[in-house]
């Protein structure tokens, strides 16, 4: 396990969040790009436009009075999630997994009153969850129908799949998985568990909830490192994709897998997060460095993803 003591990160490698900023977000994010992953709509109309799936757009919530179309645009749905645009680390996603009527049910089976939702919405538009507490925009989604190979991995909610990207590679990986602390969503944060990925294999490494590890989920008693990633390459793909898309040189890629339409791209982060880190039990800078060493000779996706699986595997 990663020590805490400076000298100890060091000597393992752990990337820190001043070193994150300034020689890596500040270095090789340019800020006239920043919107194309700070807001979710930017970003899945630029993911459409580049050929890369996304989760179904039912629609959009610019003002307080279109609120009460929502009933309508959901009708006939089994589902539906509700996210700010501009939101981060999970918060103002409300996920509708069961409707009967206008009656609306949460993964844990909690009904969400009508009243309740459109108080949510309208927090959504006032800015309450998005960055810098600005006015945003509420985003409705299909429901994701996560894949069965998840099955007792994760409680009441969609696993995800993050990948760090650097300069086009890939280098390093984490399965977010819910837990009943994190009331179904996927966020390390709020109590979902990490499992760290191997990058050329995609299989289970090591796993972490609220930075301690444990070798079972704390729902479902599944063992967590015994997970393999489906459709890994695919997943690897599209990560590396994103940095031609976004302009990005350093940013986090969150994904999904539907059992139907295979992996969709949820959002991209300029800031992910460091605690991929303990949940690899294993540094960023090294495989960061390594790219730097590289050069700026271009390569395309392909090699990209081959050298990241041949270099930093475990």
């Amino acid at each position: 396990m990663i020590l805490a003591r400076p000298r100890a990160l060091r000597k393992n490698g752990v990337l820190s969040m001043n070193k994150r900023n300034i020689d890596y977000i500040g270095r090789y994010n340019q800020r006239k790009f920043y919107k194309r992953v700070d807001d979710k709509l930017s970003t899945k109309r630029l993911a459409v436009a580049n050929g890369i799936a996304v989760p179904d757009l039912i629609g959009t919530i610019f003002v307080q009075h279109a609120i009460n179309d929502i009933p309508k645009m959901v009708r006939g749905l089994p589902g539906f999630v509700i996210k700010p645009a501009k939101g981060s680390g999970g918060k103002g996603i409300l996920v509708i997994t069961k409707m009967e009527g206008d009656r609306y049910f949460k993964p844990n089976g909690d009904e969400v009153l009508h009243d309740e939702l459109y108080r949510h919405v309208s927090n959504v538009l006032s800015g309450l969850f998005s960055l810098g507490g600005n006015p945003d925009v509420a985003i409705v989604e299909g429901l994701i129908q996560f894949d069965p190979v998840f099955e007792g991995y994760s409680y009441e909610g969609v696993p995800d799949i993050r990948l760090i990207v650097f300069k086009g590679f890939p280098v390093m990986g984490m399965l977010r998985l819910s837990t009943a602390a994190s009331d179904g969503k996927a966020n390390l944060h709020q109590g979902a568990v990490g499992v760290g990925i191997d990058i050329g294999t995609g299989k289970g490494l090591h796993a972490v909830q609220f930075d301690n590890p444990l070798d079972f989920h704390p729902d479902t008693q599944k063992k967590l490192t015994a997970i393999a990633v489906p459709e890994w390459d695919t997943l690897l793909h599209t990560a590396s994709r994103a940095y031609e898309m976004s302009g990005m040189g350093y940013l986090g890629t969150d994904m999904v897998l539907d059992k139907n339409r295979g992996p969709l791209l949820l959002e991209l982060n300029a800031r992910p997060g460091l605690a991929i880190q303990i949940a690899n039990n294993r540094g960023l800078l090294g495989p960061l460095q390594h790219i730097e060493r590289l050069g700026d000779e271009p390569m395309s996706v392909e090699d990209r993803v081959t050298y990241s699986k041949e270099h930093f595997c475990f």
